[in-house]
């Protein structure tokens, strides 16, 4: 039955549709994510926060993603994908809404409320992706995967936006308005039907035809009825099974951990180094992440362009290299002018169009390197796994800086260059890891990468139960 899909040369609307709405959750859950950054550089003067406090608040939703990725992507593999999107974006919105509420001076609770906000993008990211690539043909999985990720850097910049708008006084509106993608889940109910592959690996066949149906927009009449050969046998599968394709962990956890750590320490931290750094006020520093975010966006559509152009391993790589040392230029220039402007800004905002940008990669290339019944459950651990970094990142850069130092404009820096080094180093060991350790998917089937996967374990060790 599957074959037929992979023949097809051109999306239908209702796979459109799927499309869409995996692009406006993706976008929506990472504006939610993000408005932290913003929301501190209101915060650091009045309520003097320390780089340690600062720190656990941004760090804190990075505990929560690294649970949420494991908990939700394992809950997809077993009740579904459309069931755990609903429960993820619920989650995540309904968390941000709750951070209106914050007292003053409680940033406790900012972290607390935070750990939960994580807890919904870490899982919404890990089952959004699997779900779009089990409706999509071979030759377009690559860019529609990218491309669902191209719009994070526009829920950033949406953030950069409201940021740049808020008076000082009123950043809790932002947090109000991080509770409008609940409303997302109406349109989840309308538009995403369950995964036919998943499915098909529950052995309920006729609902992956009707699935399937609707996506192609045909009558399911008109297609076979599936069987155990288009998704392989029923596994009874356990998250002890990651271990059994070592390479297929290797290259998900630890390009996810070099990505995010490198662009979470700097994304979290960004707002608040240009107000230090280059004595902006907070709308200021807000409207310079803007051309980040575009950067950001500019290069995500690229990867996406890439990673069917190239492949998965070489534009892997090339994210690495790129993000890992104009990261580390970036820093040695945190200082100085370029232009008129300042050089550090401008060196981040080429930095983004390869470390922002290579999610693109990033996020796609961690579900196709599993085999079918364990892609979220591996995604999600991959994401987890990469969500140290979340924790790390902003963190390895306060250590090194300074945690005890106040956030505020007449505190010496002049350990920049070393943290940057730092968050430049993981981006490039994300490259290594990618075009020396991955192996490539370009091209091939969904059920291919599930024969090749198995041709490298003797599946009569998983548990097989009958349809």
């Amino acid at each position: 039955m599957f074959e037929i899909l992979d023949r097809r040369t051109s999306l239908t609307g209702n796979q459109i549709k799927i499309l869409a709405a995996a692009i406006i959750g993706d976008a929506l859950e990472f504006f939610d994510y993000f408005l932290i950054g913003f929301v501190l550089a209101f915060l650091i003067g009045p309520w003097k926060l320390t780089f340690g406090q600062s720190a656990t608040v941004l760090m804190s939703s990075g505990i929560g993603a690294i649970i949420g990725a494991y908990v939700w992507g394992w809950l997809a593999d077993r009740i579904g994908r459309r069931v755990v999107f609903i429960g993820t974006v619920l989650n995540f919105s309904i968390a941000t809404g709750l951070l209106y509420f914050t007292p003053e001076n409680g940033w406790v609770y900012l972290a607390i409320m935070r750990f939960f906000v994580g807890t919904g993008v870490g899982g919404l990211y890990c089952v959004d992706l699997p779900l779009v690539q089990e409706f999509m043909p071979s030759s377009k999985r690559g860019w529609v995967g990218g491309l669902v990720t191209c719009v994070i850097p526009l829920g950033v910049g949406l953030g950069a936006v409201m940021g740049a708008l808020i008076g000082s006084g009123e950043w809790r509106l932002l947090f109000a308005i991080g509770v409008l993608p609940a409303f997302l889940v109406l349109l989840v109910r309308l538009w995403v039907p369950e995964s036919p592959r998943w499915l098909c690996r529950q052995g309920r066949y006729a609902d992956a035809r009707k699935s399937l149906a609707w996506a192609l927009q045909m009558e399911p009449s008109a297609l076979p009825m599936p069987t155990a050969a288009d998704a392989g046998p029923i596994i009874k599968s356990s998250w002890f099974d990651l271990f059994k394709y070592p390479r297929s962990l290797l290259v998900s956890w630890l390009g996810n951990a070099g990505a995010q750590t490198g662009v979470y320490g700097i994304t979290l931290w960004a707002p608040s180094l240009f107000v230090l750094l280059l004595k902006v006020t907070p709308q200021e520093a807000a409207k310079m992440m803007i051309l980040l975010s575009v950067s950001g966006f500019i290069g995500r559509l690229s990867f996406s362009y890439f990673s069917e152009l190239l492949g998965r391993r070489t534009a892997g790589g090339l994210l690495g290299l790129g993000a890992g040392i104009l990261t580390i230029v970036a820093g040695y220039n945190y200082d100085t002018t370029l232009f008129g402007l300042s050089a550090f800004w401008l060196i981040l905002t080429v930095a983004f169009f390869f470390a922002d940008g290579g999610f693109a990669i990033v996020g796609p290339y961690a579900a196709e390197v599993w085999p079918s019944h364990l892609r979220t459950t591996g995604m999600g651990s991959a994401y987890g796994f990469g969500g140290i970094g979340k924790i790390i990142g902003p963190v390895g850069l306060a250590l090194i800086v300074g945690s005890d130092n106040y956030l505020k404009p007449d505190v010496p820096l002049t350990q920049i260059p070393t943290a940057f080094i730092y968050l430049g180093c993981w981006f490039l060991m994300a490259g290594i890891v990618y075009y020396f350790i991955g192996f490539e998917t370009r091209g091939k089937s969904i059920e291919q990468i599930d024969k090749e996967l198995a041709d490298g374990l003797d599946l009569s060790t998983a548990q097989v139960r009958q349809a």
